[in-house]
């Protein structure tokens, strides 16, 4: 039993990272000292925000003795080596899921565990909820009777199957997939009932991702576990949330809601046969109302700190530093020797999938006279394919070295660049004759934006420029502009303002790059033409588009405003052909061109297109601006307040009006200029914006 703090560094700066910091803050006599990852400036970003020191190796953390345990959140790939290292160093280790790639490994570091003296535990989360104890509760208890089946879905859209980014790690081979995914099903599965004997699997739905190569949708998985049949579904699509266990017994149905935290149980009861279905359903309809008001109070007490993810991740952590702190066994759930368990079901789900067919590489060397920074993104992709298209060989940045361009490898290079790296990205720029900059940061303070987006903007041009680039074509927003006005129609003289301290960061910090580029331009002589997309959809592109309004799910949106003024909404294919033109058309420099189709559709017109193509009737509901505007009001000043967070932004009310495109767009200037002529035809802009864009993933 230990009297002091547990120390506690992170190991990878992802996105998971925020959710397992806060919980070891939340979590009793433990300490967060330190984060690492190979991204020393990533690490240093997420220190800043909790007050911690940062590493740029594990090698180096490790020398420091700073740390008695460690959470693992690197790719799954690295869990394996990484884990065997911090083992051996004396250090407890917490490693997310998949705790590695095989039963082998899994053991293996379990091995290593055992001779250091130190715990390896399993990062499955889920397992942490507190619906989940209370569903094992109402088993133990018997109030379930004689339970003969399990089944356990996930059944989440996985967006980057249809729009990327494609060189995500679960993305790179079929079985990334299951590997990624299948630890949380599993996990429920072996710890409610033991080892599973797996009998069959079924794969469906399959998507072809750019490149050729094939990936399955959707999972299928039989099962038995002794006397008990397990069914566990994966569905990958864009379906409605469903992430649910249901136990089906003798006396009754629990069904576990484990992305919300509610527990129903359906039991009979001994009324007659008049009130039998009437108590039935009330019971059901009571439980209901008591789970939603218990989790609403219970987020609304904590600022959403406890929402169910997050509760999620607080379970988890605690069920492994309590047994720390006591000197006691991890909790099952959490064990090192259970997740072997979960990992051998998993091996043996694997080895009844059909054989990799992904195609090969094409083979030959590029020859980039083009760059594309921000290739693997939405536009960035179609922007690829119609420059190779073109006749161009392209350079194209990224974060990892893999693309989703094996079908043309022979015309594109993938390279991995730091974009605070001057010297790097002027030595990638040798012999580029022309620069696309789509790259964009999602920042939370102005002063990250400035750092992150606005700094990162003017690095490319300083290496475009002592390169000898002979054209940049830099990506800002519509955004940017005021669009609450329906009568001022904007056109390329519109100006953002002076004032862009009440827009939301996205709009002021693609406005400051706008900015300090044009100064560039016109006092250095950056060959810079800027492009300002409009509402962009078309194959790749997400069913999901928040230009249109804030999603509740792939069945429910509440749009920007009343949802009846037409959209700037554009094809990705006219746009890319667009900035093609841009490199390739000398009247261009100096100048902006907003990228706006013709005029075609509303919020509304949008998804009755969307129905009458595809069949699918999302539910569409207005979105009053002003409660929108109220509601950020109130965030604000909590986050403010009560959070204490600094540097926290509250958009104004014009700011709000303008997510709904209140003004319209004139065009003129890119057809007159570059000979631009974006689709007109209202059906062939369905066909190819809608229908022809595997919006669902069927």
């Amino acid at each position: 039993m230990t009297s002091k703090p547990i120390r506690v560094g992170i190991i990878g700066a992802g996105y998971i990272a925020s959710w397992h910091a806060d919980a070891l803050r939340a979590a009793p006599d433990v300490e967060l000292v330190c984060i690492c990852d190979v991204s020393l400036s990533a690490a240093q970003d997420l220190a800043a925000g909790y007050g911690v020191v940062a590493f740029g190796s594990v090698e180096e953390m490790i020398a420091a003795k700073v740390c008695d345990a460690v959470h693992i959140l690197t790719p799954p790939n690295l869990h394996h080596d990484i884990s065997l290292t911090c083992l051996k160093a004396g250090l407890h280790c917490l490693v997310e899921k998949p705790v590695a790639l095989s039963a082998a490994e899994t053991q293996a570091m379990v091995e290593a565990a055992d001779a250091a003296g130190v715990t390896f535990a399993a990062g499955h989360n889920f397992l942490g909820i507190p619906g989940y104890r209370r569903l094992k509760q109402a088993r133990d208890a018997g109030r379930l009777g004689r339970v003969s089946a399990i089944e356990i879905n996930w059944c989440f859209p996985m967006a980057p199957l249809r729009s990327g980014p494609y060189g995500l790690w679960l993305l790179r081979d079929p079985q990334n997939m299951l590997l990624e995914l299948g630890p949380h099903p599993f996990a429920f599965a072996v710890d409610l009932f033991g080892p599973l004997e797996v009998l069959h699997l079924e794969l469906g739905q399959p998507v072809t991702l750019p490149g050729g190569a094939v990936r399955h949708q959707s999972w299928r998985v039989l099962a038995r576990a002794g006397e008990v049949d397990v069914n566990i579904n994966l569905s990958l699509v864009e379906t409605h949330d469903d992430r649910s266990v249901t136990l089906r017994g003798s006396s009754g149905v629990a069904r576990l809601d484990y992305a919300a935290d509610t527990l129903v149980i359906s039991q009979d009861n001994a009324a007659d046969l008049v009130l039998n279905p009437f108590l039935k359903q009330m019971s059901l309809a009571g439980q209901h109302l008591r789970e939603g008001v218990v989790n609403a109070a219970r987020q609304l007490v904590s600022l959403n700190q406890k929402s169910p993810y997050g509760l999620s991740f607080r379970g988890a952590v605690n069920g492994v530093y309590s047994a720390l702190r006591n000197g006691a066994p991890v909790d099952a759930r959490f064990d090192g020797r259970s997740a072997v368990t979960v990992m051998k079901a998993i091996d043996d789900t694997l080895a009844k999938m059909p054989g990799n067919s992904d195609p090969a590489p094409a083979q030959g060397t590029p020859r980039p006279t083009v760059m594309v920074i921000g290739g693997t993104g939405f536009i960035g992709r179609n922007l690829t394919r119609t420059l190779v298209a073109r006749g161009y060989d392209v350079r194209v940045v990224s974060r990892g070295r893999i693309g989703p361009f094996g079908d043309i490898a022979d015309h594109v290079e993938t390279v991995s660049l730091s974009m605070s790296d001057l010297e790097g990205l002027t030595a990638s720029m040798q012999g580029i004759d022309a620069v696309f900059n789509l790259a964009k940061s999602m920042d939370t303070t102005w002063e990250d934006a400035q750092k992150n987006d606005v700094g990162t903007a003017l690095r490319v041009a300083e290496a475009a420029l002592a390169a000898g680039v002979r054209r940049l074509v830099y990506t800002g927003t519509i955004a940017s502009y005021d669009m609450s006005d329906p009568s001022r129609v904007i056109t390329e003289d519109t100006g953002f303002g002076d004032d862009m301290s009440d827009r939301n960061l996205y709009a002021r910090s693609k406005a400051e790059c706008e900015r300090q580029l044009m100064q560039m331009y016109r006092d250095r002589g950056l060959p810079l033409v800027i492009a300002r997309p409009g509402i962009v959809i078309g194959a790749g592109g997400p069913l999901q588009h928040w230009g249109i309004g804030r999603w509740h799910g792939a069945g429910a949106v509440r749009i920007w405003g009343h949802g009846r003024n037409t959209l700037p909404f554009v094809l990705a294919d006219d746009v890319s052909d667009a900035l093609v033109r841009m490199i390739e058309t000398e009247a261009a420099v100096g100048q902006s061109f907003n990228l706006i189709g013709a005029p075609m559709m509303s919020a509304r017109g949008y998804f009755d297109a969307i129905h009458q193509s595809l069949g699918a009737r999302i539910k569409v509901r207005p979105g009053s601006l002003y409660a929108f505007y109220l509601a950020d009001g109130v965030k604000y000043a909590l986050k403010t307040h009560v959070l204490r967070r600094k540097g926290a932004v509250r958009p104004s009310l014009k700011d709000w009006k303008s997510r709904a495109h209140f003004s319209p767009f004139d065009n003129a200037h890119p057809k007159a200029i570059l000979g631009w002529s974006p689709e007109t035809d209202t059906n062939r802009f369905i066909a190819r914006g809608i229908h022809d864009a595997n919006l669902f993933g069927l």
